[in-house]
């Protein structure tokens, strides 16, 4: 479904909707724009053929009452066509809230007194993170709207932080009523007394023998954008950056004899949590909802070329509202680029010598964030043979904890004097609203297995697979599994391939599957419920678009896919959305100290018989572009001599 209708709202279109809210009154005098975005179509009306207007989302706070808004405006007359005080949970932190927690804590006697006793007394350079306190029983936030702190001290401006906690001392705020509602102090630890900085200037000298590496395409690139369409070679698809889940793809298609065959109707990140694994009382209650609680589209950094990206890139800015509903653009957003990816495939002929290679070649689009002390790469690489990999790159700085001279500890790895970095989780959930070749799919899980011996496995060699039908949401395991090769396919049993199979596109899981481990009486077992399996599947429905729910922020319901999938709906040949959770458990080490090198998790989408054979056949064999360096450019072929 290839409609612009799901495309982002233009400036244009946020100010409309911002000053519908306001002409309401909705969110009071001072409403907070928390997130403003396209409140996408149902498609069963598209497919109804009814019209449907252009609709604009925001999630509105009121900053007077601490009261949370769902307001749809239709775009085609400028209204608001619902407005809904939300239930459970609150809209996602607002930029000025950072600044008022700092502002309200560091003029608290009680924090400044429990700094004093380390020999703080300058606050200017103490630094204080926000965390979302739904974790901790004793606090009451429906209707408000809390925040816990943790607090860090740099040497000098531009110091790393993370190497000097605060130990002991947690503050909680109460952004409504304006005060600081609790400080607690649980024993002052000696601080680390070692700078742990990573910048250049700090770590010299620099290696001298890294040579220079170019990556350049004389032609320009290979793809072509029009507005937020891409096509590249067989490929096309929309690019959008929501709020809160940061970059989306619409509509992928891949051209087949002259016609595009469609793919998936929309691909996104849904949420994304990470709880931390220390059980004592200032840090138990510490997760991050990083989409739902601070919105991962928002923290979109604007990327530099030779940093970020390599090569012949061509950039989207990223159009968003700010928290007072005016449009403001992250320049440089999203990175679109092409790279060398390895061979394709590759045959030679023992008998005559002859050898034919192809070099793959992907199409590369991604978005960085920036959450605090961490930061997640998020990449959609298309491939040459119809293959869609998407990967995440986890980067940054890890949660520290100060500890006394010569203590052990169980839950975190020393990486400083008085220094641990506290073991933790990073658990993704995508949602993939797949419409393989149309949208009348069902899915099944394969496993496979070696087959009992006896008259069907004379000699014990046989292989045998398993294919379970997923009729209902919870029907199959649901977890990944290496000893039988677990995959599961999403097939259009209407639409057949020369040889009689189903066409379809199979999730093939990637070596980082981990789920969530903390388990009740944690909260954050009940809130990220989604993490409890590697594999959802549920029937479309227009408004089931996160994977923790709409408002993860302070929500204690458990909402999200728990809630949804408790009924078990039926999702055979139906229009079905994949859930897939993967991520790492981070046991830190050493060497993620100071700041950690890129760690990655991610998966494949691959068709299975949606094609007669492999579709990469007409890739053409590459030129020699570069010889040694002494010699000039051949220009020859050099991947098939007989060409």
């Amino acid at each position: 479904m290839h409609s612009s209708l799901f495309d982002a709202l233009t400036a244009d279109e946020i100010q409309r909707a911002s000053a519908a809210v306001r002409r309401e009154r909705i969110g009071g005098s001072r409403p907070g724009f928390a997130a403003v975005f396209t409140d996408e179509p149902d498609k069963h009306l598209l497919r109804d053929g009814e019209t449907v207007s252009r609709r604009a989302r925001a999630m509105v706070l009121d900053r007077d009452t601490g009261t949370s808004y769902d307001v749809v405006v239709d775009l085609d007359t400028d209204k608001v066509v619902s407005s809904t005080e939300v239930e459970h949970g609150s809209v996602p932190m607002l930029e000025s809230e950072f600044e008022l927690v700092a502002d309200m804590i560091k003029n608290d006697t009680r924090y400044i007194e429990a700094l004093a006793k380390r020999g703080i007394t300058d606050l200017s350079l103490v630094q204080l993170d926000p965390w979302g306190v739904a974790n901790r029983a004793e606090f009451e936030v429906e209707g408000k709207r809390l925040w816990g702190t943790t607090s860090y001290l740099r040497h000098f401006p531009g110091d790393n932080p993370y190497p000097h906690p605060v130990e002991g001392v947690i503050a909680v705020v109460d952004l409504v009523a304006r005060e600081v509602v609790a400080v607690h102090d649980f024993g002052v630890r000696p601080m680390n007394p070692e700078p742990s900085n990573y910048t250049a200037e700090h770590n010299q000298p620099m290696r001298t023998d890294v040579a220079p590496l170019e990556i350049t395409q004389p032609r320009g690139v290979g793809f072509r954008l029009d507005g937020p369409q891409l096509t590249w070679q067989k490929w096309r698809f929309r690019i959008n950056m929501h709020p809160l889940e940061g970059l989306v793809i619409h509509g992928a298609e891949y051209l087949d004899d002259g016609e595009y065959r469609s793919v998936m109707h929309r691909g996104s990140l849904s949420e994304m949590v990470v709880p931390y694994g220390d059980p004592h009382a200032e840090h138990y209650w510490r997760s991050a909802f990083d989409a739902g609680e601070y919105g991962l589209g928002k923290l979109a950094n604007s990327l530099r070329l030779g940093c970020d990206c390599l090569g012949e890139i061509v950039y989207l800015d990223a159009v968003l509202a700010d928290e007072n509903g005016e449009p403001t653009t992250i320049e440089n957003a999203v990175c679109i680029h092409e790279e060398d990816a390895g061979i394709l495939w590759k045959h030679t002929d023992w008998v005559t010598g002859e050898a034919d290679v192809r070099r793959s070649r992907r199409l590369v689009v991604s978005s960085i964030a920036t959450v605090g002390n961490y930061h997640y790469g998020f990449y959609w690489n298309f491939y040459q043979d119809a293959s869609i990999e998407v990967e995440v790159k986890l980067l940054g700085i890890v949660q520290t904890r100060a500890v006394e001279d010569g203590e052990t500890y169980a839950h975190g790895t020393p990486v400083a004097p008085n220094l641990i970095a506290t073991y933790h989780q990073h658990l993704f959930s995508f949602r993939l609203d797949m419409e393989v070749d149309g949208w009348r799919n069902s899915v099944f899980q394969n496993d496979s297995h070696s087959l009992p011996v006896g008259e069907a496995n004379p000699h014990g060699n046989a292989i045998g697979l398993t294919k379970t039908l997923i009729a209902h949401e919870n029907d199959g395991d649901w977890f990944t599994n290496p000893h039988t090769s677990r995959s599961w396919t999403v097939v259009n049993p209407h639409k057949k391939n020369r040889w009689g199979m189903p066409v379809g596109y199979k999730l093939l899981p990637g070596w980082a599957s981990a789920t969530m481990l903390a388990q009740p009486p944690a909260m954050v077992a009940k809130r990220a419920g989604f993490a409890a399996r590697n594999m959802w599947v549920t029937p479309y429905q227009q408004d089931e678009i996160r994977s923790a729910g709409e408002y993860p922020n302070q929500d204690r319901s458990g909402a999200g896919l728990p809630a949804w999938t408790a009924g078990n709906r039926h999702v055979q040949d139906s229009d079905v959305v994949l859930w897939h959770t993967l991520g790492v458990t981070h046991i830190p080490r050493a060497e993620d100290w100071p700041v950690m090198p890129v760690e990655k998790a991610g998966f494949h989408l691959l068709p299975v018989n949606f094609f007669d054979k492999n579709p990469a056949l007409d890739v053409p064999a590459s030129t020699s572009a570069h010889g040694p360096a002494d010699a000039a450019s051949s220009g020859d072929t050099c991947c098939h001599p007989g060409e």
